[in-house]
């Protein structure tokens, strides 16, 4: 083959992948849409004459495993009459999904970000159903209707839910920290800051992570799961690291009240950890306890109390966690 040649055949297979990825880019476009309305096994068809054209495409591949993921959990949804029953399904079904799309090769932004309008917006059409059927909306379904408004991009309407509610929940860690996920995604970044760290210090375990979306905690959770931490203790030291990090900076002044059950609640997890047998339940308590001691380092910074009381804290972090120590005085 001569030089001219060689250039024609080349051009020609440049043109041929160039076709194919048009047509392939038109094909996930259609798909995109089948996603929207819940049509998986239509999507499903669509992405077969996909890789015929292109078998290895990633962004192809992927997005087929993630409607075979839900095509076989339609039949399931359809035997539900109850519209709770449904919303909690298909929430429910989100938080495994959320495992699942780890594992896959590549992040499909596009697919995911149809994919949850379906989603929390069906969730939404039920959920609303329920409360349209209360005499008093219950805060477990304000809850829901307000994080399926978040997650469907209506980030005004779902702090308007969640704040109807809020008086009844400020001792609840899973509504703090959507109200909190709410703050960040409209730039609220100060209230969302307070609002999360008040979430995990209640009980890192109720905040439902598989929810948040925003850069402000995702990026937080991101870096502490990439410590290696196995994901039942992952929860217990965000609020660590998130302090460490300098991410959950803001903080507030405690009320006697409050000063006196964190003293309480220091005394009892120590009590706990000494006299604790099981590693597993030591490996949750220890990253709790930290995260309690620098709550209250910042309540004596904040009442002007003599230096010694801080630096006897200090000296408790130390023995608990020296690497944690170091990380937080430097």
């Amino acid at each position: 083959m001569n030089h001219h040649e060689e250039h024609v055949y080349s051009t020609t297979n440049m043109d041929e992948v160039t076709a194919g990825q048009h047509q392939i880019d038109h094909i996930l476009n259609e798909v995109q849409n089948k996603i929207r309305e819940g049509l998986f096994t239509e999507a499903e068809e669509l992405l077969y004459r996909a890789l015929e054209i292109d078998f290895e495409h990633l962004e192809v591949v992927d997005t087929l495993k993630c409607c075979k993921f839900w095509k076989e959990r339609l039949p399931k949804l359809n035997e539900i009459h109850d519209d709770f029953e449904r919303g909690e399904y298909l929430l429910n079904q989100w938080v495994a999904f959320q495992e699942f799309i780890n594992r896959l090769t590549i992040p499909i932004e596009r697919e995911l970000f149809v994919l949850r309008q379906w989603l929390f917006g069906t969730a939404l059409v039920h959920f609303k159903r329920v409360m349209r059927s209360q005499e008093e909306p219950d805060a477990e379904i304000v809850l829901r209707i307000g994080r399926c408004h978040k997650s469907t991009g209506n980030f005004e309407k779902a702090l308007e839910y969640l704040e109807s509610v809020g008086r009844k929940r400020r001792e609840d860690a899973e509504y703090l920290a959507e109200i909190a996920d709410c703050y960040a995604l409209i730039n609220e970044t100060k209230a969302a800051k307070a609002f999360f760290r008040e979430a995990f210090f209640i009980n890192p375990q109720k905040v439902k992570i598989q929810f948040l979306e925003s850069g402000l905690i995702t990026r937080l959770v991101a870096r502490v799961r990439d410590l290696g931490y196995a994901e039942e203790v992952l929860r217990e030291w965000i609020p660590v690291y998130g302090v460490l990090f300098g991410v959950l900076n803001v903080k507030r002044e405690m009320r006697p009240l409050e000063y006196g059950k964190l003293k309480q609640s220091i005394y009892s997890l120590e009590k706990r950890i000494q006299e604790e047998g099981s590693e597993g339940e030591r490996q949750l308590l220890i990253p709790r306890l930290l995260n309690r001691y620098f709550w209250l380092i910042d309540h004596y910074v904040n009442a002007h109390e003599n230096r010694v009381r801080v630096e006897e804290v200090l000296s408790k972090i130390k023995i608990v966690d020296e690497n944690i120590y170091e990380q937080y005085i430097n």
